[in-house]
């Protein structure tokens, strides 16, 4: 048996606005780009690939499932600028075909920095893909599939999830395939599911590649690949970003055409499904035990953090926002708190990239930036202003309190002054 767990990571971040060292305004985002970016990928890719989906789901009755996870700083965008996109994720929930995942509602890196934060930040994501789509997720993904043994234990620990995906780096894997389901070390019951970075990455970075030796990429061509798991393992894990689709892969690709036929062509083969990862975990067992000690994740060829934290601007713009924690939170102020939590979104450190950067890869997508050094000097200029806003409302609390306190003393000494009147008289 070879069944295929489709799962698509939908995001986009809350970019900021210019900000220099001389404002004084705390609107840090750029409500315009986000607003044209968000509409522009709804059109190309949400809307367009939602209702291709939810049609092939129609059309084979169910056999066809897949699973999303959509991070809380998409959810607000739509809401605002996208809404219909919503409407199209609610119906692909109400067929019973579709699971919605877990993560970190503000797409962070908060596991690394903060374990309350990141508990916070894991229950505030559940609680509002609940309230929107009528389930609480039991499968967990980390911002960027970004995993070790720790992760996984304290995901186990919160009781919530039956599961966890990350990459199935070879380095981890050694011999075994990431065909498997497999268990972590340390954990007892929680699965782990590993991404066949392979195959995902014939879609996801390949298809549209005319010197790759397999281009064109039929769909004929991709069942014949997934048949050829079986015997060899039990599902094929083919994670990817949603935008694939009509945005890292434009329409005239044949991407749609691509997804629409593929169904069609795996389920010929009579040994071959689709599952959701549950309906995978609850359908074959750990194989092993997987042994991941250190940090992994699926960027770039060295499936590390250095996408995120690989040179000194990104360290230092990412240590300074966490030493804000307690400062922010001691406010109570909602909207600093929401405003901290945007900065920790991934993608801020991502443009700050120093890899590659001559060659115009990936690290460049949707970037408003013209360098990495721009991206630090400019999300700097912002954490500056946040910190001085914690300080201007803690002095406001505290001279609140003092007011209250010199209030109250005034009180009860027109009080006992009054009384002494009294008594002489």
């Amino acid at each position: 048996m070879a069944s295929v767990c489709f799962y698509f990571q939908v995001h986009q971040p809350s970019r900021l606005r210019h900000y220099t060292v001389f404002d004084k305004d705390d609107r840090y985002f750029d409500d315009y780009k986000n607003s044209s970016i968000c509409r522009k990928v709804a059109n190309k890719c949400y809307l367009p690939a939602n209702r291709l989906l939810l049609d092939i789901i129609r059309r084979y009755e169910g056999r066809f499932r897949i699973a999303y996870s959509l991070t809380g700083v998409l959810l607000e965008q739509l809401l605002s600028f996208a809404p219909e996109v919503l409407s199209t994720f609610d119906a692909l929930a109400q067929t019973g075909c579709v699971e919605f995942l877990a993560e970190t509602y503000y797409h962070s890196l908060s596991f690394l920095y903060s374990r309350d934060e990141f508990i916070e930040q894991v229950n505030k994501h559940s609680e509002t893909i609940e309230n929107l789509f009528g389930k609480k997720p039991r499968i967990f993904r980390n911002t960027e599939l970004i995993y070790n043994n720790d992760l996984a234990s304290v995901i186990e620990s919160m009781d919530d999830f039956d599961a966890i995906m990350t990459e199935g780096a070879d380095h981890i894997l050694g011999f075994r395939s990431p065909n498997f389901v497999y268990q972590p070390k340390g954990c007892s019951r929680l699965k782990l599911l590993l991404k066949n970075y392979s195959l995902s990455d014939d879609i996801a970075f390949r298809f549209s590649n005319r010197d790759w030796l397999e281009w064109p990429l039929t769909a004929d061509k991709f069942a014949r690949w997934i048949s050829d798991v079986n015997g060899n393992g039990n599902v094929v894990n083919l994670f990817m970003d949603y935008e694939t689709f009509g945005e890292h892969q434009w329409q005239d690709t044949g991407i749609f055409d691509f997804m629409r036929h593929l169904p069609e062509k795996i389920l010929k083969h009579p040994d071959n499904d689709f599952k959701t990862p549950s309906e995978v975990i609850q359908a074959y067992q750990p194989v092993d035990t997987v042994d991941v000690p250190h940090l992994i994740s699926w960027a770039d060829l060295e499936r590390d953090l250095s996408a995120w934290l690989g040179n000194a601007m990104q360290s230092n713009a990412i240590h300074e926002l966490y030493r804000l924690e307690k400062k922010v939170k001691k406010t109570g102020d909602e909207k600093i708190i929401t405003d901290w939590r945007k900065l920790q979104t991934s993608d801020h450190f991502y443009y700050m990239c120093t890899k590659y950067f001559a060659d115009g890869d990936v690290h460049k997508y949707f970037n408003p930036y013209n360098s990495p050094y721009d991206s630090y000097i400019n999300f700097m200029n912002v954490l500056g202003d946040l910190s001085n806003r914690c300080l201007r409302q803690t002095r406001l609390d505290l001279n609140k309190v003092v007011d209250k306190t010199l209030i109250n003393t005034s009180t009860l000494t027109g009080q006992a002054t009054e009384n002494a009147f009294c008594g002489l008289s």
